[in-house]
């Protein structure tokens, strides 16, 4: 019960984040398109920033993108399976996502740190700044695969017809 309002709090959390980054890319493109036809000129950080802000909306709802079972995957095995060789393959799927985003988490975090010296060129920041999205986006969706565990995902649309089906 506390995993689930957990899960679903730090879902919210993160697709919120994911979407003030979208606004910003929004009012940063609708920015520059004006600014290019109507002064002539589109500021040179405009595109730079369009760039990291949909990178950091990307990463930041990965996590709640994978609970809810929304992410682009065959689930073909996991009807097809016996309950023993299902929830192998459950363990099997969990432990490698989780490994996978661990191992992400640090890499893109040393990344995101190697790059301190140079700055971008329309922003003029620290290019560890942008980077840190990486990091902080895998290391969200690791925490998340952690919390939920090894059980099965939501199937959208599979889920949803089976729910809606009158009992008899």
């Amino acid at each position: 019960m506390f995993r689930d309002t957990l899960l679903t709090l730090l879902g919210r959390l993160t697709t919120a984040l994911g979407v003030i980054a979208l606004l910003i890319t929004l009012v940063d493109i609708l920015y520059g398109i004006v600014t290019r036809y109507m002064v002539g000129q589109a500021p040179i950080w405009s595109d730079e920033l369009a760039r990291y802000c949909l990178i950091a909306s990307a990463l930041l709802i990965a996590g709640n993108v994978w609970v809810r079972g929304e992410h682009m995957r065959v689930a073909l095995l996991e009807r097809k399976l016996g309950a023993t060789a299902r929830r192998v393959l459950l363990a099997y799927q969990w432990l490698l996502t989780l490994a996978l985003a661990m191992a992400m988490t640090w890499w893109s975090w040393h990344y995101a740190l190697s790059v301190g010296y140079f700055t971008s060129q329309g922003l003029g920041i620290s290019r560890t700044i942008p980077m840190l999205a990486m990091p902080i986006g895998f290391g969200l969706l690791a925490l998340q695969v952690l919390l939920y565990g090894p059980r099965p995902l939501p199937q959208p649309g599979i889920d949803d017809a089976a729910s809606e089906e009158p009992a008899s």
